[in-house]
């Protein structure tokens, strides 16, 4: 019923069509026209339709102090940008220590003193939650891992099972450093790299705001 009435009210088709909001309802209301048999898989097309929730982004224009909040994020994210770039090269170079320091043996290749000791320590270390698999293990969950440092996501239970596995000999890291580990790398990101986005934000804030009042004055 509204895309009729947003197409009756329009002029003609071109200007109904030059509103990408109008376009997008449009696309919608035919992607749930189109019967879930057509697809091997359901999920596809109950994907494409949960698109829908995205109308609500249509209040964004709607408010005075929404739009100037968007236009801060918009004039931000070229620093922003260049921000998450420096983020994820200390990521990457923490990720690399990380794997190289504090990796476990793996079970299938380890020997039979190593494989005991590897099931002593994950009953009486598991981790958290108990289905991940060795925070370390890779390049890719290491860095994963240091993302969930950074609120402070069970960084403690990582530093004392690490811990733990040094004590048994699964990893030859010594406890200080895996502590100095964490602690650098919680104080640089929460801290330094964190306070570095906030920044960029708050900066472009107050340039809008410079801009608003002179516009209205």
């Amino acid at each position: 019923m509204e895309i009729i009435i947003r197409y009756s009210a329009s002029k003609n088709n071109s200007e109904y069509f030059k509103s990408g909001w109008d376009c997008f309802d449009l696309s919608i209301v035919l992607i749930c026209l189109v019967p879930e048999s057509l697809f091997e898989n359901a999920g596809t097309i109950t994907t494409l339709r949960i698109l829908r929730v995205f109308r609500v982004m249509r209040l964004l224009k709607s408010n005075k102090e929404i739009k100037l909040i968007v236009a801060v994020l918009w004039k931000s994210l070229n620093a922003l940008f260049y921000n998450f770039i420096f983020f994820l090269i200390f990521m990457y170079l923490f990720g690399i220590i990380g794997v190289s320091l504090f990796k476990l043996p793996t079970v299938e290749n380890a020997d039979d003193k190593t494989k005991i000791t590897l099931l002593e320590y994950f009953n009486d270390t598991p981790n958290a939650p108990v289905v991940s698999p060795d925070p370390y293990g890779n390049l890719s969950e290491t860095m994963f891992t240091l993302f969930r440092v950074l609120p402070g996501e069970d960084w403690t239970d990582i530093r004392y099972n690490l811990i733990e596995a040094s004590h048994k000999g699964l990893v030859v890291t010594p406890p200080w450093i895996i502590t100095f580990f964490h602690v650098l790398w919680y104080i640089v990101s929460a801290f330094l790299l964190l306070n570095l986005l906030v920044g960029a934000i708050l900066n472009n804030y107050q340039i809008i705001m410079n801009e608003s009042s002179n516009q209205e004055n």
